[in-house]
């Protein structure tokens, strides 16, 4: 069968799995529809949070990163996975004891402020829709090339698919939804990761395969270069920075990576998935799980990278690196080409396609296609292929689930419920929050159409606002008694202003700016840790010029900061 017949059969399975579970876990309460009813089992919390945690941007764009980068692609494997430790550690028992769902909950009641909530709805509406951006895109990269659609005729369709069981479900559909992504996206993730690493090194295992020497395809023996070493040599041949170099600054290095894993403890979407197990130790158990279930992910993606990597640039220039001719291209290029993200000029109009960093290059390649590129290079089974697909599909649209599922509950919850309309019933919150979550769901598919830069990219802007605005309260509210409300307000909002205008100012703006032109030399990508360190001086500034906060708010830091006891998360008033 062809890829599009196999691709139909999967992704239909795999859509028709997640519709079904949407309907059996249809919901009937605020709390369900908020916390799944707070009775998730700790393992399957463990395979919701990694799928919530591994998106478009882990399963798609962040080996393409790499595979393009290089050594600096790693900030992105670094940040995320030292992130979610940070996160499991520093911040979720506390925040599950402290017995609020959602972030700008906790700062309303942590800050004795509804100005304070509502700045929390704003950061956290800010981040969420910039997050669901890279989702939506990935959707649509992913149904442009497998269904043969238009992009945006594929995020439409997954539009609809999260429509279906992010409204339908709430947060108990979505939880049971994402244990059958997670099962999905890491066999897609895994399958073709072991058939390559077996036909370039002999060796099944990717982590393995990703140090050994490769395989000599005349002799079937092994060549005695490995595959770094071999990496460089073609890096290098073709303009390329050695591909185990570095090119990026150590301080921005530094700041991507930090940027990114406080902005992974800072994530409002992944923080409420410790909410929905019934104790504080599940919690715990549950970060644990889900941990080990993205490692296998993680781990994997520096091997998938370079494989993609060494596969491209063969398949395009030849073994001898002359090129290829046009009229031999292999079909993974004439099927990408369709999408309109694998371009050919032909500059020096000899027929054939050449890829490198200088002016002999005439391919122009979409990082985000290395992951979803990777089976058909390697010339795998069309059933590999078409499984790749539903994998990237399960990774974005978990996310995005979870992201749609905060924007409901910040508006239906933490704004209406508790500022505007606090008489409204609980039948009342909910149609509301069905509301929210479809119209942002419509909000999505337009930044999914018309998307402000590739996946990992934007996600990690989202990371960046994150960092800068929630971080810092979330921090102090746990562990400083002296934080106020005054200084929780002014922290947020000019760590927000200030990310948000470096963003836009060196990616819309100013887009040629170069390295020289940045704060410190800090790039976009890696600014949140600076708005960061604004949040957390004007916070703590205003703070000590300021009233301190009322005793009951000190004594509840007091309460949340062990978080002992395995029974109820504590005795503050649940939702």
């Amino acid at each position: 069968m062809s890829v599009l017949t196999w691709t139909w059969i999967i992704v239909g399975l795999s859509f028709t799995l997640y519709i079904g579970i949407a309907i059996w876990a249809r919901v009937g309460s605020t709390k369900e529809f908020y916390v799944a009813g707070g009775g998730v089992h700790p393992v399957a919390n463990g395979m919701a949070t990694a799928a919530d945690r591994m998106s478009a941007a882990s399963f798609i764009s962040m080996a393409g990163l790499i595979s393009f980068m290089g050594r600096d692609g790693a900030v992105y494997l670094m940040g995320w996975t030292g992130g979610y430790v940070l996160l499991a550690l520093l911040l979720a028992p506390y925040l599950r004891k402290f017995g609020k769902f959602t972030v700008p909950d906790f700062v309303g009641d942590r800050y004795y402020s509804d100005t304070a909530r509502l700045v929390a709805v704003v950061c956290a509406l800010f981040v969420s829709f910039t997050y669901v951006a890279g989702q939506m895109r990935g959707v649509g990269v992913v149904f442009s090339r497998f269904l043969e659609v238009d992009v945006n005729t594929g995020v439409i369709v997954g539009m609809a698919i999260v429509f279906m069981y992010a409204v339908m479900g709430g947060m108990k559909g979505i939880t049971y939804t994402q244990v059958a992504q997670y099962v999905v996206l890491i066999f897609a993730y895994m399958v073709p990761a072991f058939f390559i690493s077996f036909l370039l090194t002999g060796n099944v295992i990717p982590q393995l395969g990703f140090g050994s020497e490769t395989i000599d395809p005349a002799t079937g023996q092994a060549s005695g270069t490995y595959l770094l070493d071999k990496l460089d040599g073609l890096s290098t041949e073709l303009g390329f920075a050695a591909y185990t170099s570095g090119a990026k600054s150590t301080i921005d290095v530094f700041c991507i990576t930090l940027a990114l894993m406080v902005g992974t403890a800072g994530l409002p979407h992944v923080i409420v998935r410790f909410f929905t197990v019934p104790k504080v130790r599940d919690a715990r158990v549950s970060a644990g799980w889900a941990l080990l279930f993205i490692a296998i992910l993680y781990t994997t993606a520096p091997a998938v990278a370079s494989f993609a990597r060494v596969n491209m640039i063969e398949t395009i220039n030849g073994q001898d690196s002359v090129g290829t001719l046009y009229t031999e291209a292999p079909t993974w290029i004439t099927n990408w080409e369709k999408t309109g993200l694998i371009k050919w000029e032909d500059k020096n109009g000899d027929g054939r396609m050449f890829y490198a960093a200088d002016a002999r290059n005439e391919m122009t390649i979409d990082r985000d296609i290395m992951v979803l590129a990777n089976p058909e290079i390697a010339k795998l089974p069309a059933w590999v292929i078409a499984l790749v697909a539903a994998g990237g599909l399960a990774a974005a649209l978990s996310t995005a689930a979870g992201l749609l599922l905060v924007i409901s509950s910040a508006i239906s919850h933490d704004l209406l419920k508790k500022v505007v309309m606090p008489n409204i019933t609980e039948k009342q919150e909910l149609l509301y929050a069905r509301i929210a979550a479809a119209v942002a769901i419509g909000v999505a598919g337009l930044l999914g159409i018309y998307p402000p830069g590739f996946v990992a990219q934007v996600v990690a802007f989202a990371f960046g606002l994150a960092a800068a605005s929630f971080f810092p309260v979330i921090l102090l509210g746990i562990f400083s008694k002296r934080m106020n409300k005054e200084g929780a307000i002014a922290g947020m909002i000019t760590g927000l202003l200030f990310t948000t205008g470096y963003i836009v100012y060196f990616k819309f703006v100013n887009p040629t700016a170069t390295a020289a032109d940045w704060w410190f030399g800090i790039s976009p990508e890696g600014i949140g840790v600076l708005g960061m360190v604004i949040n957390f001086v004007v916070a703590i500034a205003v703070s000590s010029f300021t009233a301190p906060p009322p005793a009951h708010v000190q004594e509840l830091v007091e309460t949340i900061r062990i978080p002992r006891g395995a029974g109820a998360a504590s005795h503050i008033a649940q939702h």
